[in-house]
Formats: structure tokens, sequence, C-alpha cells
């Protein structure tokens, strides 16, 4: 299904008329959760995870087939502020590196059976840097946002985004800022390493971007202050919406994307879940803020939707022991 939308207008549209849970679907799945055999609660949250995804898939019994892994690429014009201790040129060399099956998210797409897509998005034409101008016009988000939303297979049944971009934590924590508040300290952090003085840099460069573009419009923020893989995740957790496939985020910067959604439009993320909280300082503030609780706490940092590819195995165990135990009316074993 092609994007709905070619405005930023008509994509807000769009996040107000996505779907809702089914209904029939969530009694159903709390009615078998209710028979299994085992006591009341004693999966813990693997069972609201079931039943939660039972919801969305609508069927009380779901299973997990086919899994898709999509990765964005984008650069940014904030790097020419010093933000980070890799040169842009690592963007293209990483994209290279997810195609020929050589990073990590490879590996952890395969161990789940994951179909593994990944999309480089005008890498040669870096956004503005947001200290001077917004980062992205009109027309750049929507293509962004339109991207995402193409790349999400119809057919999929688990949705994962990741992301690679040399300075995108920089873009990430002022989005979040611009959301949330506080101070720009709050939100930056070291994202691939850079030192004391790098970080007070990027500091004051969040600072600064948030000043010159905050606004009470989620999506003007995307548009001022993210990346195009920021936006093409946006798209893509919004298509995964309109298509009923449960989403797990990964992480600070994934979070930043969606926190974008779920800002604009309540309700916008109950479709998705955190998969992991990662070592970048500010993402528990930002899964708090945004209402999630994380799936794993592995110290990860890495990005390239890692943490949430490896939450997909969580996902599967909830759903294989929710849709394949035996009930104890199916086992014989008394629940008195």
């Amino acid at each position: 299904m092609p994007a709905p939308f070619s405005t930023l207008p008509e994509f807000r549209a769009t996040l107000a008329n996505g779907p809702a849970p089914d209904a029939a679907a969530l009694a159903g799945a709390q009615d078998r959760n209710g028979q299994l055999t085992k006591p009341p609660g004693a999966l813990g949250r693997l069972e609201d995870l079931a039943i939660w995804y039972a919801s969305w898939r609508g069927s009380p019994r779901p299973t997990i087939n086919a899994p898709q892994v999509i990765i964005f690429a984008g650069n940014h014009g904030v790097c020419a502020q010093g933000v980070s201790a890799f040169p842009a040129e690592v963007t293209a060399q990483m994209v290279a590196n997810f195609e020929h099956g050589g990073a990590a998210i490879n590996q952890l797409s395969k161990a789940f059976g994951a179909k593994m897509d990944v999309h480089a998005l005008a890498l040669d034409n870096p956004t503005t840097d947001f200290t001077a101008g917004p980062a992205m016009t009109e027309a750049e988000v929507i293509d962004a946002l339109q991207t995402g939303w193409d790349a999400v297979d119809a057919e999929a049944d688990l949705l994962v985004t990741g992301e690679m971009g040399i300075g995108n934590t920089t873009s990430a924590a002022a989005i979040a800022n611009a959301l949330y508040g506080g101070q720009a300290s709050d939100w930056t952090g070291r994202g691939t390493g850079v030192d004391d003085a790098g970080l007070t840099r990027k500091t004051d460069v969040v600072s600064r971007g948030v000043a010159l573009h905050g606004s009470d419009d989620a999506l003007e923020v995307l548009r001022c202050l993210g990346g195009r893989e920021l936006a093409a995740m946006a798209g893509a957790i919004a298509a995964a919406r309109s298509y009923r496939i449960p989403v797990i985020l990964d992480g600070f910067i994934c979070s930043a994307a969606a926190a974008v959604l779920g800002t604009a439009q309540d309700g916008a993320l109950d479709h998705a879940v955190a998969g992991h909280l990662s070592a970048e300082g500010a993402h528990q503030k930002l899964l708090d803020a945004m209402g999630k609780i994380p799936l794993l706490n592995l110290g990860l940092r890495l990005g390239e939707g890692s943490g949430a590819a490896l939450a997909i195995g969580v996902l599967q165990g909830a759903v294989a022991c929710h849709s394949g135990m035996a009930t104890f009316a199916e086992a014989g074993v008394s629940d008195a």
C-alpha cells in the first residue's frame, strides 16, 4: 500500500486514523491465558506480551513466522560541529557492511529468523546543520517518511527498525529535549564515545538547535532537528500500525523517532514495545517519558536495531508459550 500522505498534515491525519487492537482477539487471548497449565501470572510479563501481540494480530492464538528488520541510514549536517568521534564517511562504510552481512544486526536477524532490509537515504546529501537552519524541508522529511512507510512488508508479523548515521545521537537528543523539555544536558550523551570536550560541544549544539527550532508541533520538531533515517523509522513504525504489525523499538535514537509519533498522536505507539534499555544515558529518561518498560537491559549501545532484534526472541518465547501450551482441560490437569 503506497504511503497515504504527501504533506505533514496528511501524515498527522494518517496517525489519527490508525487502527485499534482487535477487541475479540484480546478477550480470547486473555481467556486462553487463564486456562493454560500454569499458576496464574507464573510467566510474568510474557503473559502480557503474548496477549498484547494477539490483540494486534487479530488472533487469540497467534504465531510469529515472518519478523522483519529494517535498517535506515542517513547523514547529518550537524556533524560539521564536531559532535561525533567518527567521520561521516563511516555511515556509507557501515551500509556496505550491512549489505555484505558483516554487522552484528545481520547475525541477530539470522538468529531469530528475521528478514533484513537496508535503506540508505541520500548519504551524499546530508541534512542541514540544525544550528544554522531546519535539518530538512517539508519535501525532504515527507520523502524520508514515505521511504520508511514503503519499506514495511505487509506480510511481516513483527517489525524492528534500526539506524546508522554518524551524528544521529545529537539529533535524537535534540528531538527528546524539544519534545519533553528540561536542559540539553539531560538528554545528551557520549554517543559513539566523544571525550569530555566533545560532550560539552555536543550539549551546546543540542541547546542551540532546540532554542532555534523548539516547537509544540512534534512533526515540525522531526523536520527541523531530525535526520532522514529517524524520519524513515517514524514512517515505518506508522506503517506497521496500519498493517497491525507489532513493533519492537530499539535504543535511544529509534525511541526518539518513535516519540515524535507518540507526541503527535495519543496512542500512536500502542502497537510498540521497548526492546531494551541502551547504555546511552538519557534512554531511561526517554522511555519513562514515553511510558515504555524495556524488555532487556544488557548495556548495549550499538544501534543498528541490535537490542530490539535480540528482544525478538523474548516475544517469540512469549507467543510460543501462549499458543503452544496445553490448557488444563487438554492436559487432564486439575486447575482447582
